[in-house]
């Protein structure tokens, strides 16, 4: 049995980028729209990649990483939207693909064919995105429905640091309508 939320239910599935870190921005983004958000990171997302324990506390649910066991009970409702973000080469190419090796890549499979409405925000170095695998990977999940924002590969911005990852994007992605 699922549990029910009165708030539409987001899940955020997190891969492992530096800008990760920031997922915080995502959630808060999110939560200030009115949903209600579970995070699902990629293995080796949770190596580190952001602070597990303030995205718990914000969330007030456990991230999920791997697989339930038959008896155990659901922790997140259905979902109303998907958010990737960021999304790397390995989990775009290999969603693309159907292989769902993690709870992350079978979630976004499953997702895809329920028809959730799923919003990308890329995160691979121009070089990976020059790969013809990636390119082809990217239209057959948009032939899928999928929506993306634009790529981000990490930028040095006029100071010297980083451009801004687009967080909210993905939420206006999503958005109903």
């Amino acid at each position: 049995m699922t549990e029910q939320s009165p708030k539409p239910f987001l899940y955020v599935v997190v891969c492992a980028a530096g800008v990760a870190a920031d997922v915080s921005k995502l959630i808060t983004a999110a939560q200030e729209r009115g949903w209600e958000v579970g995070v699902i990171a990629t293995p080796v997302a949770m190596n580190g990649f952001f602070d597990a324990v303030a995205v718990r506390a914000q969330t007030g649910r456990p991230i999920r990483s791997a697989w339930r066991t038959p008896g155990e009970p659901r922790p997140f409702p259905e979902p109303d939207a998907v958010v990737v973000a960021p999304a790397t080469f390995n989990t775009v190419n290999k969603w693309a693909a159907g292989i769902a090796d993690t709870l992350a890549l079978g979630t976004l499979c499953e997702a895809a064919g329920l028809g959730v409405p799923i919003a990308v925000l890329p995160c691979v170095g121009t070089a990976l995105a020059a790969h013809p695998a990636y390119r082809d990977s990217l239209e057959r999940l948009a032939a899928m429905g999928v929506r993306f924002g634009a790529p981000y590969a990490g930028e040095t911005a006029p100071d010297g640091g980083r451009t801004e990852f687009p967080w909210e994007r993905a939420l206006d992605l999503v958005r109903p309508g």
